[in-house]
């Protein structure tokens, strides 16, 4: 039987930063939704139910780059595959990936080592394929396991774990990859150090450099992963089917990795 390990985070009513990312999450149990009940069944006596019971249910607010979620091309850009097609080509919505893309073989690029704040290049990339013996294959899900990983739930999460720059996510799309994924806030740098360098030296180009090479090759990105630290290099396959939201910037996915025994 395969082993399978969630890679994915909650989507839970507690104090994330920043704010606007915070789900809004109301509870009723059994014994609080009768006024619902009774619209369905009208004339239903709550006393003959089994144990007097209604049923338990959710009224939740969220954002679509909530909790563990796939970004796409349409979040980063209006167009998409300039680096292909010249011109480009309008941006996909998050209803418009490829379900083929979403199981997929899994590749692990460890890059905890690198400082907070950094931003990983081609070399990192190509440097952490080399360690790991593995040539990367077309449409292979590559995940990007950072230091931020460990502080998922804590304050300094937003602010902990490396980035992917531009370089780096171009060498992965110029392989074929087309989905990707971090246990990280997100795919870029986290934003205090980014803006810390920007207001240094007001280079634009700075500035959410990874997503933005999605103008370039269009590619689907998975933020805020769990887990990855215990699974290994490779051999294992990724399943993530992203929420079909029509003309959607995002959808939030139960990531799961497939392992074989």
């Amino acid at each position: 039987m395969p082993r399978f390990i969630d890679i994915s985070v909650a989507i839970e009513d507690a104090p994330i930063k920043p704010a606007h990312h915070r789900p809004k999450i109301t509870y009723s149990k059994h014994d609080e939704t009768w006024p619902g009940f009774k619209n369905y069944y009208p004339g239903v006596q709550p006393e003959k139910m089994v144990d007097g019971l209604a049923w338990a249910s959710e009224t939740v607010t969220l954002m679509t780059h909530s909790g563990t979620h796939m970004d796409a091309p349409w979040h980063y850009h209006p167009t998409m595959n300039h680096k292909l097609t010249p011109g480009g080509e309008p941006a996909a919505t998050i209803d418009q990936v490829p379900l083929e893309w979403c199981f997929r073989p899994g590749v692990k690029l460890d890059l905890r080592h690198l400082p907070d704040g950094s931003v990983a290049t081609a070399r990192d990339v190509e440097a952490e394929l080399s360690r790991i013996s593995y040539t990367l294959q077309p449409l292979d899900i590559v995940l990007i396991n950072t230091s931020a990983g460990a502080a998922y739930g804590t304050d300094a999460y937003w602010e902990t774990g490396c980035g992917m720059g531009r370089e780096a996510t171009l060498c992965l799309l110029e392989k074929g990859v087309r989905v990707v994924g971090t246990d990280s806030f997100g795919w870029d740098a986290p934003f205090p150090y980014v803006a810390k360098r920007f207001a240094e030296t007001g280079d634009h180009s700075l500035l959410w450099e990874g997503h933005k090479a999605g103008r370039e090759i269009g590619y689907y990105q998975m933020e805020k992963l769990h887990n990855l630290e215990i699974l290994p290099s490779f051999g294992f396959t990724v399943a993530c089917f992203p929420v079909k939201v029509k003309g959607g910037s995002a959808g939030w996915t139960r990531a799961v990795a497939i392992l074989e025994d």
